[in-house]
């Protein structure tokens, strides 16, 4: 059985994606890359808090985070297409020298975002930083799947059932591999995930482990929020599945050029020392650092602007994966 550690279990290093490919962000590219710099310094904390790792797409990329990152931060060049290292970095599982990387097989999200590098750079940080490998076919992104360190792992059918990932495998199926690679005992199956989100509904933007069975959710915020059916319905089945519920304000409606965007607080990243949380400019940030600080009261909380990196669709943990020590 796999030993996986939870995210706030202490790590070695941090690997984060840095912007690569202007097209792919527009108008918003040089504010992404500030804004992922920030990230990255922040879980760094001048060298106070762990090893973080930009993935550069070139070497011209990786002068590029020398210059915005802080001085402790590590920046290599391993290309990629997009920043999603959630997704397209392996899972490593076990700790010192026991650790393993399991890479699962990567589609581009269901085909719609194919870029080079994407497919591969599981495989080759994995060889880079020395970790056996072993790869499976079938296609799981990180961010569709959190887990507690204790067995259980949060997902929605949404993601996981989509017929763009893996067609004609049945859920049994997928829970086995959960079972056998990851170490699964009990998998709480949540519905969709947030409008809009272009991973077809990565949980990490809606449900989160912060305890030993205790799972974070958000509430909605406001009379106009999206996703208020969406929050509703993940918390019938959490309390119903029996595990116990903290809550967290929504960030509200939030629009990129008029169209709803799935802004979350959900996708914090959790540092050694520190944890990222993403923020919005709404009346509701506030309230969402001091929620996490109460639930992890050794932590840092350190609320980040991520407007730009959103509008790539996603933000600090989808553009992040952490390796345990």
């Amino acid at each position: 059985m796999a030993d996986l550690r939870p995210e706030w279990a202490a790590h070695e290093r941090m690997w984060i994606g840095f912007p690569a490919i202007p097209a792919e962000w527009g108008a918003a590219f040089h504010k992404a890359r500030e804004q992922i710099a920030a990230f990255a310094s922040a879980i760094a904390d001048h060298g106070r808090g762990e090893r973080v790792t930009l993935v550069c797409n070139s070497p011209a990329d990786e002068a590029a985070a020398r210059a915005l990152a802080d001085a402790t931060v590590e920046c290599i060049a391993e290309p990629l297409g997009d920043i999603w290292l959630r997704d397209t970095a392996p899972i490593i599982y076990g700790s010192g020298a026991n650790r393993r990387a399991v890479d699962f097989a990567f589609n581009g999200w269901g085909g719609k975002y194919v870029m080079p590098g994407d497919m591969d750079v599981g495989a080759r940080l994995a060889a880079r930083y020395g970790f056996a490998r072993t790869a499976d076919a079938m296609v799981l992104e990180g961010g569709a799947i959190d887990w507690d360190g204790a067995g259980r792992i949060v997902t929605t059918e949404q993601c996981l059932l989509h017929p763009n990932r893996n067609p004609g495998m049945a859920r049994a199926a997928m829970e086995e591999k959960l079972r056998d690679h990851l170490g699964a005992e009990a998998i709480l199956w949540l519905g969709d995930g947030l409008i809009n989100d272009h991973t077809d509904g990565h949980v990490d933007n809606l449900a989160r482990w912060v305890g030993d069975g205790v799972l974070l959710l958000p509430v909605a915020s406001g009379g106009d929020d999206p996703n208020a059916a969406v929050y509703a319905d993940a918390m019938a089945r959490a309390r119903a599945f029996g595990v116990e519920v903290r809550t967290i304000p929504s960030p509200g409606r939030v629009e990129i050029g008029g169209a709803v965007a799935p802004a979350s607080y959900m996708n914090f990243a959790i540092g050694n020392h520190v944890i990222a949380l993403p923020v919005y400019g709404t009346c509701y940030d506030d309230e969402a650092a001091a929620t996490l600080a109460d639930i992890f009261p050794d932590h840092r909380i350190v609320p980040l602007p991520s407007d730009a990196i959103l509008s790539g669709g996603g933000s600090f943990h989808c553009a992040s994966q952490q390796v345990p020590l």
